[in-house]
């Protein structure tokens, strides 16, 4: 999966998606979040239950442990196969699960006749619903974040003709997976086999071609997700 994905809408439609029963525990912004360039080290909404409620805090995407600081640039992805098992995210597995709520993400094709050319493609739901991506965060509600606050979106090998626009896809999870993901009473072995085999196929999702703007992160706007 590449740097960039897209979200949109208000908070409260992606809250409606996942789980309209349940309460929000803290305040966020019930306007549109029209952002369709997130970017790695910016901050962002992220979903995570608390007890028997839902929180949203905006958290920088990107985290590395405090023994990894400095090294090299906090990774923003960790990969299924190995994120439970690995030393990098230990702290963050399985107490840190969140979920990224989002419209699309974006993957660069490199042109057979130049590599060095990369043609943008943004994938998104084939029913245009909002999407979850399965996360690990660490977050934190009462003091300064510093620089340890942070999360990772969760990656799959992608599948089908999917495989075409990359390997790797984030981990999409369905609004009853997503919840059972970050539902404190889910046991980490649940966790582990939503994160092996929760991930939506490709005939979920469609993709096209959408304009080399979104290569630079500054750049804003709905003409974005438009296709070429």
């Amino acid at each position: 999966m590449c740097g960039r994905y897209s979200i949109y809408n208000a908070m409260d439609d992606y809250l409606s998606h996942l789980a309209a029963d349940r309460k929000v525990i803290n305040g966020y912004d019930h306007e549109r979040i029209n952002r369709y360039n997130v970017a790695p080290s910016t901050r962002v909404e992220l979903i995570r239950q608390i007890g028997d409620g839902l929180r949203v805090d905006r958290v920088k995407w990107g985290w590395a442990p405090f023994w990894a600081k400095g090294k090299r640039p906090d990774p923003i992805n960790a990969r299924a196969e190995t994120v439970m098992t690995g030393k990098f995210f230990k702290s963050l597995w399985p107490a840190g699960r969140a979920l990224v709520p989002a419209n699309g993400w974006y993957e660069w094709i490199p042109d057979p006749a130049d590599p060095k050319h990369k043609q943008p493609y943004y994938i998104s739901a084939a029913n245009d619903k909002p999407l979850f991506f399965a996360a690990l965060a660490e977050v934190y509600e009462l003091m300064d974040p510093g620089e340890a606050e942070g999360f990772v979106i969760i990656t799959a090998a992608s599948d089908q003709g999917m495989i075409d626009i990359h390997d790797r896809k984030p981990l999409v999870l369905r609004p009853d997976l997503a919840r059972e993901w970050i539902d404190p009473t889910t046991t980490a072995e649940c966790a582990e086999e939503i994160a092996r085999e929760g991930c939506r196929p490709a005939a979920d999702f469609k993709w096209y071609p959408v304009s080399k703007q979104v290569g630079n992160a500054y750049n804003q706007g709905p003409h974005l997700i438009e296709r070429i």
